[in-house]
């Protein structure tokens, strides 16, 4: 949720902070703070509000030294204030935290601190950590080399949660200890310094050679490199790697927002996507990252796909593409709702866990529970150093790039091609002709061609989307694989609008959602030329009929639908599996556009953050 980042070596760190901080913006941008030990002692600048804030009171009061701690937060503890944000101090003045993570017991903790005399300055589980800290700190021989370690091990003993974190004392002025559970913490190594972050985006301009800790590790740096530890039984060491970074990826370039940017990526993401996962010898899908054999595929009886949000909208359109394809019972859960529920699984069912990042909080205790019941689970994932990548037994990696917005775009389709491939990949062992496969094969071949196509039509979408600027509420709707479509399309406005909009099965526009029909809420349809389409025609008539606005999504050529719809978004020729890609690519636009007419801050959204990774 937050991003956090730190810096120990013969630069100034000052500027790199801030420059980190900025690529880490979209984790987090209620407060931001930054804390530098310069030799004279602890110095703190914090600011609600955006980065920019701090960046402004730093140019007044310049903070020098080459060892410094910085955040910037997403609010889960108290409000957004300056004396809220992070680092958080100690009850001495002289020890600086910054956390990511949720203390779960940080009430039964501040009361035993408080009856120890010490008195608190804010509302936030953070303090209380950072007073615990410093509480064994205090409380240990001021000669031991290993102090500021020793007190950080011994004060995480106590604590119920998750936690990254970073920890610095003026009285150790060349030491910082990171320690991890369950919230990311990667290592940057460089000649003469190292780096501790949330994200690895926040670092990889200074170094390509990371190493992502574990739950439980605890690491010390200093100046002359770093130590591992861990609160746990089953130790080893870090394991270090290349990552492959490309500055551009990360930059906005000639786009005015990193949502457009990464909307006009998909004809390029999907293209990663599929790199080298076409058999066209043997017409199928080749996935090599599931580390399962033939007849393991083979003995599949079911498949449960979990995520969260976008990730769980992926899901769905994946339920209907593997059933369709392969003829392989489908489940879906949210992942926050399976981890909680004993679900009854038998022994032949794969779970796939979706999460762009890897590091959802709640897939990963879905991922957990699904494991310790003894099924296999395999990962859909952008982060191939992730905890989700670590944890599964296998699985698909997107190669969708950074997405840095935080309403996700190019992550969904990307998701969406994965089941296509998973689909091809199953069905072939099953019923699939050969012929089927190839035919297959060229639709996946032909979407970056129809993406371009598709995004072609962003000045049309953007005139549509004037034409409703004034829309207090939206409906959505769509059937079969498009169902997962019309709510994703509900998502994006909702999430970068803050208009109301709601998704549905077509089908149920009868069954209630008739009563929000009226001449000043627009109702998208997704009717692209299928099996479903006369069906789709009714219900669009129901609308017209009771004077409700209608705007479709509908198949190039299509002459019918000008007679029933108020606007039009065409979508090229496809078959039912990849029509969902170019028909979401249309509802991202329409977000997009509704956001910059209505002047909404469209990469960071009101109360959201890029990756959830706190309960």
């Amino acid at each position: 949720m937050c991003g956090i980042v730190a810096y120990l070596g013969d630069k100034e760190a000052q500027p790199l902070l801030l420059e980190g901080l900025r690529r880490l913006e979209y984790r987090g941008y209620d407060s931001s703070g930054i804390a530098i030990l310069n030799g004279k002692g602890l110095e703190t600048v914090k600011k609600v509000g955006r980065i920019q804030n701090l960046e402004n009171a730093l140019a007044l009061h310049p903070l020098h030294g080459s060892l410094g701690i910085s955040h910037t937060r997403w609010a889960t503890h108290g409000k957004a204030t300056d004396v809220n944000a992070h680092p958080h101090i100690d009850a001495s003045g002289k020890l600086a935290l910054v956390h990511n993570g949720v203390i779960e017991n940080y009430s039964l903790l501040k009361r035993k601190l408080e009856e120890k005399g010490l008195k608190f300055r804010t509302e936030t589980d953070t303090e209380v950590l950072a007073f615990l800290i410093g509480f064994h700190f205090d409380s240990l021989d001021a000669a031991m080399d290993n102090r500021l370690e020793v007190a950080v091990m011994e004060a995480l003993r106590e604590v119920t949660g998750t936690y990254g974190l970073v920890a610095v004392h003026e009285d150790q002025p060349d030491i910082m200890v990171g320690a991890r559970r369950g919230s990311p913490l990667v290592l940057g190594i460089g000649p003469h310094e190292h780096f501790l972050a949330s994200d690895v985006s926040a670092i990889a301009a200074h170094t390509q050679t990371v190493a992502h800790l574990r739950d439980f590790d605890v690491v010390t740096i200093d100046r002359q490199g770093y130590r591992l530890k861990s609160l746990s039984q089953n130790q080893a060491g870090l394991e270090i790697s290349q990552i492959d970074y490309q500055a551009a990826e990360a930059t906005l370039g000639d786009f005015p927002h990193y949502m457009l940017k990464e909307i006009f990526e998909q004809t390029m993401s999907v293209q990663n996507a599929v790199r080298g996962r076409l058999n066209l010898e043997e017409s199928t899908a080749q996935l090599g990252g599931l580390n399962l054999t033939p007849q393991d595929l083979r003995e599949i009886d079911r498949i449960l796909i979990t995520g969260c949000g976008t990730a769980m909208h992926a899901g769905m359109v994946g339920e209907y593409i593997i059933e369709s394809l392969a003829h392989v019972p489908v489940e879906i859960d949210y992942a926050s709702e399976f981890r909680l529920r004993n679900s009854p699984l038998d022994r032949r069912t794969l779970v796939l866990a979706v999460s762009q990042s890897g590091e959802t909080e709640d897939t990963l205790g879905a991922l957990r529970e699904a494991r310790r019941k003894g099924h296999r689970v395999l990962g859909i994932c952008n982060n191939v150093a992730s905890t989700l990548a670590r944890e599964t037994d296998g699985g698909v990696y997107m190669y969708a790039g950074p997405e840095i917005s935080v309403a996700a775009t190019k992550s969904f389709t990307s998701q969406v091609v994965i089941f296509v491939l998973l689909g091809m990949l199953l069905g072939r062992m099953r019923f699939l002709s050969a012929s089927q496969g190839r035919e297959m094969i060229e639709a996946i071949e032909a979407l970056p061609d129809q993406i371009t196509t598709v995004l072609r039509q962003s000045d049309h979408i953007r005139q549509v989307a004037e034409k409703y600027r004034h829309s207090k509420s939206m409906l959505f709707f769509g059937r079969q694989m498009q169902y997962g479509i019309a709510l994703e399309g509900a998502l994006k406005m909702k999430e970068i609008t803050y208009i109301h909009a709601e998704g549905h099965p077509t089908a149920e526009l009868k069954h209630g959602v008739i009563a929000l029909i009226d001449e000043n809420t627009p109702s998208v349809f997704l009717c692209p030329r299928d099996g479903a389409y006369d069906k789709n025609i009714n219900n669009l008539q129901q609308v017209r009929a009771r004077k409700g606005p209608v705007i479709a999504v509908a198949t190039e050529g299509d002459t019918e639908i000008q007679n029933h719809a108020d606007d039009i978004f065409f979508i090229p020729d496809a078959p039912e599996y990849t029509a969902p890609i170019l028909s979401v690519i249309t509802l991202q636009l329409f977000a997009y556009h509704m956001a910059v007419i209505l002047g909404r801050d469209v990469d960071k959204p009101r109360n959201l953050a890029k990756s959830v990774t706190v309960p």
